[in-house]
């Protein structure tokens, strides 16, 4: 019998295989990105006092867009951009969560550089 791969637990490891050397500090906190199939999420994270320091995502009340494509990707990396340059954060370290630097995550990572962030 053929068995199918998770998909999510291969992502978990490659996550977790990139969190041993990433790592994000008050003053550089880790930019993490998560997609589900209908919305996209990014929190920026110090590492150090297991605190989030922003957060946004296609979800947000004040966001328009649908959640499930590249352009509201992009849309949700400016946010978060915006949202960290109003706390005084300018230079963050991006992880990928395991996914692909491609697609949504891709689009997400150049809003967020569009924004003023610097990774």
């Amino acid at each position: 019998m053929i068995k199918k791969a998770n998909s999510n637990v291969a992502r978990l490891k490659r996550h977790a295989r990139v969190r041993k050397t990433v790592s994000g500090t008050p003053e550089r906190p880790r930019l993490n990105v998560f997609r589900s199939l209908k919305n996209i999420y990014g929190q920026l994270i110090d590492d150090v006092n297991g605190v989030t320091l922003v957060s946004a995502s296609s979800l947000d009340k004040d966001f328009e867009l649908s959640g499930g494509n590249k352009e509201s990707a992009r849309e949700v990396g400016k946010l978060i951009a915006k949202r960290a340059l109003d706390k005084g954060i300018k230079e963050v370290v991006f992880d990928r969560g395991g996914y692909l630097y491609h697609g949504r995550v891709k689009e997400f990572a150049e809003g967020a550089r569009e924004g003023g962030l610097e990774f």
